[in-house]
Order: C-alpha cells, then structure tokens, then sequence
C-alpha cells in the first residue's frame, strides 16, 4: 500500500519523466507538428495538443473523429489526445492515443529512451513508434 501512494505521488508532482512537453516530428519531413504536454492525474498519464505548426489550417476540429467521441468536431489544440497510461518501471501502457488527421484510436504505450519519448501505438497485432523530443 504504501508503495501503491509513493508510485502515485511521484506521478502527480510531476516526477514522472514523461511528463511534461514533447514536440512531435512528422515521420516522412523530420518537420515538428506540434507540441504535447503530458501530464498526470489520479496516477494516470494523459496527453494533450497545446500547440500546432500547420500554416494551411491553424486551428483546425477533429472531423475526422468518431461522431460518438466526445473530441468530434472539437479543436484540436487543446484536445487531450493521450488518455490513462498507467506506469510500470518506467513504461507506460493501457492507455490509448488518438490520431486526429484520421479520428482512428490506438493502444498506446510510451517511454523515455535519453531524451527522446518513444511513443508506440498498436492496432490489432501491428504497431508504429514515433519518436517525440523533448520540448524547452
């Protein structure tokens, strides 16, 4: 029990070394996307867009999301993308990650590799990992 609050306290003030802002790269342009902030609640990881770099389209809305998720037809910054990673020795999992150029929600799981966050998601037995660095 008392391992289970010292676990908790250490995610919630912020001593999880996945919290805190990620810049995402574009897989084919090396280009930054955007910027994540990951943060924890109730022991649990979640994610969310705070800031974008598309020229063409600002600030855009997931239209793209399932009519019935609660983020369709939402703004995209802001949007909490990333929802409920749960640690274990320094992996985070049973999460999910929603992508919101094409609505479709992975399982996610993410980790810290040097000072990069390796972020995984699945969709039935395949995977993609992005790498996301470290934002100032």
């Amino acid at each position: 029990m008392i391992f289970l609050l010292l676990l908790v306290a250490n995610i919630t003030f912020g001593q999880a070394p996945v919290v805190g802002q990620w810049k995402t790269v574009d897989d084919n342009s090396g280009e930054v996307k955007a910027i994540v902030e990951l943060f924890a609640t109730n022991g649990k990881v979640n994610g969310k867009i705070v800031r974008i770099f598309n020229k063409e389209h600002p600030d855009p809305v997931c239209d793209a999301c399932a009519e019935d998720d609660d983020r369709y037809n939402k703004k995209i910054v802001g949007m909490e993308i990333i929802r409920g990673l749960v640690p274990d020795n320094g992996v985070y999992s049973d999460g999910d990650i929603l992508d919101p150029e094409n609505g479709r929600i992975y399982r996610c799981r993410v980790w810290v590799e040097g000072d990069n966050l390796m972020v995984r998601g699945y969709w039935g037995p395949f995977y993609r990992t992005q790498i996301w660095r470290k934002s100032p």
